[in-house]
């Protein structure tokens, strides 16, 4: 995963359910590719909302080249 592209969250949190969509803006590495924390913009929003989920817990929907 990379900045840029798409993602489907796969996993349900308070205030975000599974199934939403959002466009990855910034990769924290940790200790394990998996461990990964990403920043991501969430769509569709009434304001701009940026969540933080764990690389595993996405699934990517479209890469960027």
């Amino acid at each position: 995963m990379k900045p840029g592209e798409l993602v489907k969250i796969v996993r349900s949190r308070i205030g975000v359910p599974e199934g939403t969509i959002g466009l990855i803006l910034k990769i924290y590495p940790g200790g394990h590719e998996a461990d990964d924390m990403v920043d991501i913009q969430v769509c569709p929003a009434r304001e701009t909302r940026t969540v933080r989920r764990l690389e595993r817990d996405l699934e990517v929907i479209s890469a960027s080249r």
